[in-house]
Protein backbone atom coordinates (compact mmCIF):
# COMPACT_ATOMS: atom_id res chain seq x y z
CA UNK A 1 0.00 0.00 0.00
CA UNK A 2 1.45 3.85 -0.60
CA UNK A 3 0.64 5.94 2.03
CA UNK A 4 1.31 10.01 1.42
CA UNK A 5 1.86 11.60 4.81
CA UNK A 6 1.09 15.36 4.25
CA UNK A 7 4.17 16.64 5.59
CA UNK A 8 8.27 16.38 4.75
CA UNK A 9 8.01 16.96 8.90
CA UNK A 10 10.67 13.96 10.15
CA UNK A 11 8.48 13.33 13.30
CA UNK A 12 5.80 12.90 11.45
CA UNK A 13 6.82 10.85 9.15
CA UNK A 14 8.69 8.53 11.38
CA UNK A 15 5.47 8.42 13.13
CA UNK A 16 3.66 7.30 10.00
CA UNK A 17 6.70 4.80 8.99
CA UNK A 18 6.20 3.05 12.48
CA UNK A 19 2.65 2.41 12.36
CA UNK A 20 2.56 1.62 8.40
CA UNK A 21 5.77 -0.44 8.94
CA UNK A 22 5.00 -2.63 5.71
CA UNK A 23 3.61 -0.14 3.13
CA UNK A 24 5.87 2.67 1.11
CA UNK A 25 5.69 5.88 2.65
CA UNK A 26 5.91 9.12 1.00
CA UNK A 27 6.12 12.91 2.72
CA UNK A 28 4.88 15.75 0.52
CA UNK A 29 4.21 19.46 1.44
CA UNK A 30 0.63 19.44 1.88
CA UNK A 31 -1.07 22.98 2.94
CA UNK A 32 -3.27 22.52 5.56
CA UNK A 33 -5.40 25.57 4.88
CA UNK A 34 -5.81 27.14 8.52
CA UNK A 35 -3.84 29.58 10.18
CA UNK A 36 -0.17 28.68 10.40
CA UNK A 37 -0.68 28.64 14.41
CA UNK A 38 -3.76 27.07 14.79
CA UNK A 39 -5.55 27.92 18.04
CA UNK A 40 -8.42 25.79 18.46
CA UNK A 41 -9.39 22.39 17.92
CA UNK A 42 -11.81 22.73 15.25
CA UNK A 43 -9.08 24.21 13.47
CA UNK A 44 -6.19 21.88 13.90
CA UNK A 45 -8.49 18.82 13.29
CA UNK A 46 -9.66 20.91 10.10
CA UNK A 47 -5.87 21.55 9.40
CA UNK A 48 -5.29 17.81 9.47
CA UNK A 49 -8.22 16.41 7.27
CA UNK A 50 -7.09 19.50 4.57
CA UNK A 51 -3.36 17.92 4.79
CA UNK A 52 -4.62 14.05 4.37
CA UNK A 53 -7.03 15.08 1.84
CA UNK A 54 -4.79 17.03 -0.68
CA UNK A 55 -2.25 13.96 -0.31
CA UNK A 56 -4.83 11.62 -2.44
CA UNK A 57 -5.46 14.69 -4.65
CA UNK A 58 -1.77 15.41 -5.59
CA UNK A 59 -0.14 12.45 -5.29
CA UNK A 60 -0.81 8.74 -6.03
CA UNK A 61 -1.74 7.02 -3.04
CA UNK A 62 -3.75 4.46 -1.30
CA UNK A 63 -4.45 6.68 1.81
CA UNK A 64 -3.17 9.80 3.23
CA UNK A 65 -2.67 11.29 6.44
CA UNK A 66 -2.45 14.53 7.78
CA UNK A 67 -0.83 15.19 11.23
CA UNK A 68 -1.64 18.68 12.79
CA UNK A 69 -0.07 20.38 16.13
CA UNK A 70 -2.19 23.41 17.67
CA UNK A 71 -2.78 25.16 20.92
CA UNK A 72 -6.33 25.23 22.43
CA UNK A 73 -7.84 27.07 25.25
CA UNK A 74 -9.41 25.24 28.47
CA UNK A 75 -11.01 27.29 31.03
CA UNK A 76 -7.98 30.20 31.97
CA UNK A 77 -5.26 28.25 30.64
CA UNK A 78 -3.51 27.55 26.54
CA UNK A 79 -2.89 24.00 26.03
CA UNK A 80 -1.25 21.98 23.32
CA UNK A 81 -3.29 19.99 20.86
CA UNK A 82 -2.94 17.90 18.15
CA UNK A 83 -4.99 16.14 15.67
CA UNK A 84 -4.61 13.61 12.88
CA UNK A 85 -6.63 12.43 9.61
CA UNK A 86 -6.73 9.46 7.59
CA UNK A 87 -8.12 9.68 3.92
CA UNK A 88 -8.66 6.93 1.90
CA UNK A 89 -9.56 7.09 -2.01
CA UNK A 90 -13.16 6.43 -1.21
CA UNK A 91 -13.22 9.55 0.89
CA UNK A 92 -13.53 7.62 4.15
CA UNK A 93 -11.88 10.36 6.61
CA UNK A 94 -10.98 8.95 10.35
CA UNK A 95 -9.76 11.84 12.85
CA UNK A 96 -8.00 11.54 16.27
CA UNK A 97 -6.42 13.59 18.40
CA UNK A 98 -3.59 13.04 21.09
CA UNK A 99 -2.01 14.35 24.57
CA UNK A 100 -2.10 17.92 25.64
CA UNK A 101 -0.34 19.97 27.69
CA UNK A 102 -0.18 22.89 29.58
CA UNK A 103 1.92 25.80 28.34
CA UNK A 104 3.63 28.08 30.23
CA UNK A 105 2.15 31.36 30.04
CA UNK A 106 5.18 33.11 28.74
CA UNK A 107 4.85 30.88 25.65
CA UNK A 108 0.68 31.75 25.31
CA UNK A 109 2.07 35.50 25.33
CA UNK A 110 4.32 34.97 22.35
CA UNK A 111 1.62 33.22 20.31
CA UNK A 112 -1.17 35.45 21.21
CA UNK A 113 1.43 37.99 19.74
CA UNK A 114 1.29 35.78 16.28
CA UNK A 115 4.36 33.54 16.84
CA UNK A 116 4.38 29.84 15.62
CA UNK A 117 5.27 27.68 18.43
CA UNK A 118 8.01 26.49 16.64
CA UNK A 119 9.58 29.21 16.46
CA UNK A 120 8.55 30.43 20.00
CA UNK A 121 10.40 26.91 21.36
CA UNK A 122 13.54 27.41 19.29
CA UNK A 123 14.14 30.44 21.22
CA UNK A 124 12.51 29.48 24.77
CA UNK A 125 14.55 25.55 24.35
CA UNK A 126 17.99 27.72 23.10
CA UNK A 127 17.68 24.53 20.48
CA UNK A 128 17.23 24.03 16.45
CA UNK A 129 14.14 22.54 14.68
CA UNK A 130 12.18 21.58 17.90
CA UNK A 131 9.26 20.84 15.74
CA UNK A 132 11.22 18.28 13.72
CA UNK A 133 12.83 16.40 16.95
CA UNK A 134 11.64 16.47 20.41
CA UNK A 135 8.91 18.90 19.81
CA UNK A 136 7.00 21.30 22.69
CA UNK A 137 5.66 18.21 24.04
CA UNK A 138 9.19 16.90 24.36
CA UNK A 139 10.44 20.18 26.30
CA UNK A 140 7.84 20.53 28.61
CA UNK A 141 7.49 16.60 29.57
CA UNK A 142 11.50 15.85 30.26
CA UNK A 143 11.56 14.49 26.85
CA UNK A 144 9.32 11.90 28.71
CA UNK A 145 7.06 11.66 25.16
CA UNK A 146 8.60 13.00 21.90
CA UNK A 147 6.41 15.18 18.99
CA UNK A 148 7.03 11.52 16.94
CA UNK A 149 5.62 9.49 19.67
CA UNK A 150 2.82 11.62 20.37
CA UNK A 151 1.94 11.72 16.60
CA UNK A 152 2.29 8.09 16.79
CA UNK A 153 -0.27 7.48 19.50
CA UNK A 154 -2.69 9.62 16.69
CA UNK A 155 -1.40 7.23 14.12
CA UNK A 156 -2.52 4.02 16.07
CA UNK A 157 -6.00 5.52 16.69
CA UNK A 158 -6.54 6.44 12.46
CA UNK A 159 -5.00 3.22 12.10
CA UNK A 160 -7.13 1.56 14.19
CA UNK A 161 -10.42 2.68 13.20
CA UNK A 162 -9.58 2.77 9.63
CA UNK A 163 -9.21 -1.27 10.05
CA UNK A 164 -12.03 -1.97 12.07
CA UNK A 165 -14.11 -0.25 9.12
CA UNK A 166 -12.43 -2.28 6.78
CA UNK A 167 -12.96 0.02 3.96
Amino acid sequence: MNIIVGSNNPAKIAAVTDIFSQDKITGIQAPSQVSAQPFSDAETRLGAINRATYCLQEASGDIGVGLEGGVMYVDNGLYLCNWGALVTKNNNVFTASGARILLPSEIENELNEGVELGDVMDAYAKRQDVRKKEGAIGIFTNERISRKEMFVHVVKLLYGQWEYAGV
